[in-house]
């Protein structure tokens, strides 16, 4: 399988603003944010569907997961921070974490997720955000 996107990120190859990372998962600010505070929590191991990870692969995704929704809402303090894994774009798994204080707030984000996609990254924002996010 050639590398995805993700697989190269984790391997230094392309830059990304690191939040978080472990032995097996990398958090990291998503470069198309549909709000600030936008987050992508990988594994480093690479499989297109979630579940195909294995069960400790799974496992430490989803205690990443946990601990990156903490951090977010508890810096940005949102009422939530909400985990949506759609696995559409990059086919590596990958769990999007956006802060949130509302139902509408969190539709309307994800209804911009492709429109941001197609927006120039302002990496200075991201770099800020990041900082912000790092434990």
């Amino acid at each position: 399988m050639e590398d995805s996107v993700f697989t190269k990120i984790i391997k230094g190859e392309i830059p990304c603003e690191k939040v978080y990372e472990d032995e097996k998962t990398l958090a990291f600010v998503d470069i198309h944010p549909v709000m600030p505070g936008h987050v992508l929590v990988v594994p480093k191991a690479q499989v297109d569907h979630i579940e195909d990870l294995s069960q400790a692969d799974y496992s430490a995704l989803m205690l990443t997961v946990k601990k990156v929704m903490a951090r977010v809402q508890g810096v940005l303090g949102t009422n939530r921070a909400i985990m949506l894994a759609m696995g559409y774009d990059v086919p590596h798994a990958h769990v999007h974490i956006l802060p949130s204080n509302s139902g509408d707030e969190f539709y309307n984000a994800v209804g911009r997720i492709k429109e941001a996609a197609d927006k120039e990254p302002d990496h200075n924002e991201l770099a800020k955000m990041a900082e912000k996010l790092r434990f």
